[in-house]
């Protein structure tokens, strides 16, 4: 939908345009039933009227055929709705594996940007154009809900869980992040933008903003601070589980459940450590409720994910 159309929002990502064109179908199918149906009651209302008090209506016996048609036509409708919606939901739930990582927090009343290269925003979230973005969500109070319009992607950012979205912008320009979700008295007040450049013009913001370091380097310098490295080792003689090349595998636990190693179980390991216990593990990690932020929870979650095995023997596991 083009921007001279001012109650639409400009599509401005690789999936807006996909995304309206099922809107607009969905749109159409039920305006035409709804007139359809509209135009019908009031046909018949008036075609089967009664025209004396004294006249009474004759049975009607059903035709099959019309049977078959009202209910075979609204059938395909509904699924080509279901695949065609289902097809692109999958699309929009997958990141590509080249996505650069993008970390942001919400906060009342607040977005809180922290690029892979250790340049910090708030309320800004610079991207480059044509470069798919993976962007991963976290809340340090209250239930929020991240939204680009233009880009047609929302998601919840959920206290005590970790969610993700992604987007390719195809336009440049800057673009309205909205919290979508009811979070407090000013929510009407957490809003931000995107601001969508050209690669270079990127690179070169990159290079002239201010970084504390990046997010896997303050995550390796607070696996060390919090003294997760006395536990956690390179080989089996630690007290806690092997993190090399653990994330994205699958780890055995003491009830019998395998789970797989991915962001929110890494973030539950940290602050609810005794909720999934790795088989040969004792439960003796403290929690980290409290201590930890939820950037920080990012910044640990970022340097344990760069943790590679060395050989293909390297033990598995995670808490």
């Amino acid at each position: 939908m083009q921007s001279s159309f001012p109650l639409f929002p400009q599509a401005a990502s690789s999936i807006a345009s996909e995304v309206d064109l099922l809107y607009f179908f969905i749109l159409a199918v039920a305006s035409f039933f709804a007139v359809l149906v509209s135009v019908a009651v009031v046909f018949f209302a008036i075609k089967f009227r009664r025209r004396h008090a004294d006249e009474i209506g004759h049975d009607i016996h059903g035709s099959i055929a019309l049977e078959l048609i009202w209910s075979i036509i609204p059938f395909v409708l509904a699924m080509v709705m279901f695949f065609w919606g289902a097809d692109l939901y999958f699309r929009i739930a997958r990141p590509p594996a080249d996505a650069m990582d993008v970390y942001v927090v919400g906060k009342q009343w607040m977005w809180k940007v922290q690029h892979p290269e250790g340049v910090r925003e708030i309320n800004e979230l610079h991207v480059p154009l044509g470069r798919p973005v993976r962007i991963t969500l976290g809340s340090e109070d209250v239930l929020h809900d991240f939204y680009i319009p233009a880009f047609r992607v929302k998601m919840d950012a959920v206290p005590g869980k970790l969610t993700t979205l992604w987007f390719t912008a195809t336009k440049t320009g800057s673009y309205h992040v909205f919290c979508a979700e009811y979070c407090g008295t000013q929510h009407s007040g957490m809003i931000g933008q995107v601001i969508v450049m050209e690669p270079h013009d990127y690179e070169a913001w990159l290079a002239g903003g201010r970084s504390t370091g990046t997010a896997v380097q303050n995550g390796e310098k607070l696996f060390t601070q919090l003294a997760c490295i006395t536990c956690h080792k390179t080989d089996t003689s630690g007290r806690g589980p092997v993190l090399t090349g653990v994330f994205g595998s699958t780890v055995q636990l003491m009830d019998g459940r395998q789970v797989i190693v991915d962001e929110n179980y890494l973030r539950e390991s940290v602050m609810n450590p005794q909720a999934k216990i790795v088989l040969g593990y004792q439960p003796i990690m403290p929690t980290f409720q409290g201590t930890v932020s939820e950037e920080n929870l990012l910044q640990l979650i970022a340097y344990i994910k760069t943790l590679k095995a060395t050989t293909p023997e390297s033990p598995e596991g995670g808490q």
